[in-house]
């Protein structure tokens, strides 16, 4: 979301606006990033102490640079527990303006105090969250202080450790990286502000046209109540869209929020769907007396049917992988560079429909992901809760908030289609049953335009009948399968014969007895299953990229080698196998013939897979050297002979197939004999 006439523009060298390294959404925006005190409190005796007081001193506090990880700050290890980050920013007060501090996420509990009074605590280490400041600021210096405690190895938290008395099990199966991980920043808005925006954009896909509904929340901290009037415009390529809005009256009570809502039709020659390849965006303003909040949206169509998932009407299957939010010397910080280079690599790696991980990354990816085109199931962290866990209230309520704090950042992404309620938790038994359907049932309220699934473990161990697990709630079934492919798969379809398959996690580790070749083998084998099921829509490998842990298995360099890239992100040999693999064309040599005075002639042949992956190719170009040869649009297996025109003497070329995004779909190196 962004504040008043703002659009953000994406693009590999960077040109985002940012204070730093990091992007920030609202174009308001006051950073607090820079320089910060920060200190340990391994006895936890801050709050006791007061050390978010002006009397006390910072003299035996460190200096350090927000956003920060304590975790991989070389001066304190693999801390965990309480820490304490101090900051004075100077301020002139004004009137009829309302001052929100801002946290893009901090890991994991966190409390806040301004000029030595306290403002808030928050939960949660991968949401954002802010607090209403203004009555805390006086004129001149301003002393904010935050303490964060990451601490999630105890049974109670979410992410967190379980109540099971099983010998190293308290751990989750990443780090928990502490720290304002993420942006902190300011924003002043009016007393009636517009706080968030929801757009709904579904195309009729029969006649053309799209119906597009918003949902804008005011806020009113004035004394009276006050009754806003919006107004929309919407824009696609930087031009304006004339509609008809039907708008609904709103009086909005003192102290309270309200939801203004509008509705209008987009005529069939203003739409432009958003889909892999062609993700088409549009902006709306939407603007109330003294502010105005911006989005940007893509016109698309999700649904499953007869055991498929469907993009605009059309059937797709689609390869993936998961990110963890991992980096050496980073922890879980994502400056802009290294989200952009994770996506590149991703998405040519053909890893295009994916949970990503079992939290929420940050927006920056979500961003290239509406703008280059990729499908994301979006999961908060019920990370194997125990059935104890899930029963109980406290729980739960944390979840809920969490789940809603993800969606209200995530729902006008047109690349988010579903979101996730967990992963790996006992689905088959009372517990597990009771929270994946409360959940879901909760989440629809929150956002009914996606779909709703969580990754299942239990599937392996073959229920019987469809109602002995939790799947029977979901729109698709998403399992985590290791072993028995074929067989699971098939008997998960016998259970659920109308619902996808999306496999959310599967993989082989690169240091087993096989090595990195057994992870291509494996690659290999599982694909042929994959694709002899027309049911199976996504599989999504385990993971991108190695991360750190602490969980058992981990390697004694703290590595878990699962990726098909290392921790520094350099390919292993799996990657252009993985590239091959899940791209939607592949290429072949039809004929080479030498030609006179060094003018050869090389026939190549492009053609659109028919199995997995499975979605139409439009606007692809074969790339030789410098020269760029369109390839006729092709159905899931259609293919084209292109001729191509090589010069020299050389032994082999390379040939690259790219989207009309600008990326690389597959590179083949072919013989020329």
């Amino acid at each position: 979301m962004r504040k008043l006439a703002y659009l953000l523009v994406i693009c590999f060298s960077i040109c985002v606006p940012t204070y730093g390294q990091y992007s920030i959404r609202e174009s308001n925006a006051i950073p607090l990033h820079g320089e910060w005190s920060f200190t340990l409190d391994p006895a936890s005796m801050g709050q006791k102490g007061a050390w978010y007081s002006d009397k006390v001193h910072t003299s035996r506090f460190d200096k350090v640079t927000v956003p920060h990880s304590f975790s991989i700050d070389p001066r304190y290890g693999f801390y965990t527990g309480t820490v304490w980050y101090r900051k004075t920013f100077p301020w002139q007060l004004e009137k009829g303006k309302r001052v929100i501090l801002h946290f893009d996420a901090a890991y994991y509990m966190t409390d806040v105090w301004l000029n030595n009074q306290r403002v808030g605590r928050h939960e949660g280490g991968y949401t954002p969250f802010h607090f209403d400041i203004t009555e805390y600021l006086k004129a001149g210096e301003n002393l904010l202080a935050v303490s964060v405690n990451n601490d999630t190895w105890q049974p109670g938290t979410i992410p967190g450790g379980k109540d099971n008395n099983q010998p190293n099990d308290s751990f989750m199966g990443w780090m928990n990286y502490g720290g304002l991980n993420r942006p902190v920043y300011l924003t002043v808005e009016p007393d009636v502000y517009a706080e968030n925006l929801k757009v709904e954009a579904t195309p009729d896909l029969a006649k053309g046209t799209a119906t597009i509904r918003v949902k804008l929340r005011v806020r009113n901290m004035t004394g009276q109540a006050a009754s806003p009037k919006a107004n929309y415009q919407v824009y696609y390529q930087d031009k304006p869209l004339t509609l008809n809005w039907k708008e609904n009256a709103v009086r909005v009570a003192s102290g309270q929020t309200a939801v203004l809502e509008a509705e209008a039709t987009i005529p069939r020659a203003q739409v432009q769907l958003w889909s892999l390849d062609m993700p088409n965006l549009y902006r709306i303003q939407a603007t109330i007396p003294g502010d105005t909040l911006t989005t940007n949206f893509g016109i698309r169509k999700v649904e499953v049917r007869n055991a498929q998932l469907l993009l605009n009407g059309q059937p797709i299957r689609v390869g993936g992988g998961n990110r963890v939010v991992d980096s050496p010397g980073l922890g879980a910080m994502e400056p802009d560079w290294l989200i952009e280079k994770d996506f590149k690599m991703m998405k040519e790696a053909g890893m295009e429909l994916q949970r990503l991980t079992h939290y929420t990354p940050s927006e920056l990816f979500y961003d290239l992901a509406d703008r280059y085109g990729m499908l994301i199931i979006t999961e908060a962290g019920n990370w194997q809760l125990t059935p104890n866990q899930m029963d109980t209230d406290s729980i739960r309520k944390n979840f809920k908030n969490q789940f809603r704090e993800m969606v209200e950042r995530d729902w006008n992404h047109p690349s988010v289609i579903a979101y996730s309620v967990g992963n790996e938790y006992l689905s088959e038994q009372p517990a597990g049953q009771r929270w994946t359907k409360d959940m879901i049932a909760y989440a629809r309220e929150l956002d009914p335009t996606r779909l709703y699934t969580f990754a299942s473990m239990r599937l392996n161990i073959l229920p019987k009948k469809p109602e002995d697990e939790a799947s029977q709630y979901v729109d698709f079934v998403s399992t985590n399968t290791y072993g028995n492919h074929a067989k699971v798969l098939d008997h998960i379809h016998q259970l659920y014969p109308g619902k996808p398959i999306f496999i959310s996690e599967w993989g082989r580790r690169a240091d087993t007895e096989t090595g990195e070749a057994g992870q291509i083998d494996h690659l290999r084998d599982i694909m042929k299953e994959v694709r002899s099921r027309p049911y199976v829509v996504g599989a999504s490998w385990w993971t991108y990229n190695d991360y750190q842990s602490r969980f058992h298995g981990t390697n004694a360099n703290g590595y878990r080698p699962w990726g098909i890239v290392g921790p520094d992100r350099s390919p292993r040999p799996i990657y252009p196998v993985y590239q091959q693999e899940m791209s939607p064309v592949t290429v072949e040599k039809v004929r080479y013939t030498p030609g006179d005075q060094g003018v050869h002639q090389l026939v190549v042949r492009i053609m659109s897979r028919n199995d997995f992956p499975y979605y139409p190719v439009i606007n692809y170009t074969l790339r030789v050297d410098d020269k760029a040869f369109p390839i006729p649009d092709l159905q899931p297996g259609g293919s084209t002979d292109i001729v191509v025109p090589v010069r020299g003497f050389e032994k082999s070329v390379r040939i690259k197939v790219m989207k009309p995004t600008g990326f690389v779909a597959v590179e083949e190196n072919i013989d020329l004999k």
